[in-house]
């Protein structure tokens, strides 16, 4: 039994094939099966922000969505321009700093501006 890999827009498992796509069943997104091949570099990695354009060190983005900071009673606003990101592994992609504090944030909550 094959399962369908875990939704790359909202992160959620609850998706499904549907002819040449995967559909998540959670947001609607839909994704080829077969990802394009990448051209070069194989071991860097494609951060891309919510709308799919690809980010780079110190690009301008804004939050999508309010966010609220865990174990904290802040919350960052829908709106928020964000200066200066910096790309990091691991499941927080993107190290930046606000008026708020410094943050580790996931690219599908943000839009490059």
């Amino acid at each position: 039994m094959t399962t369908a890999p875990a939704c790359p827009q909202c992160t959620m498992e609850n998706t499904y094939p549907d002819a040449g796509n995967h559909v998540c069943a959670d947001c609607g997104y839909e994704w080829p099966m077969a990802a394009a091949p990448e051209a070069d570099d194989s071991d860097v990695a494609v951060i891309k922000d919510a709308n799919g354009n690809v980010l780079a060190d110190g690009d301008a983005v804004v939050l999508i969505k309010d966010l609220k900071v865990k174990g904290s009673s802040t919350t960052l606003k829908m709106g928020t321009k964000v200066k200066s990101i910096r790309l990091v592994g691991g499941d927080h992609e993107v190290d930046c700093k606000m008026d708020a504090g410094s943050f580790m944030l996931k690219a599908c909550f943000l839009k490059k501006v």
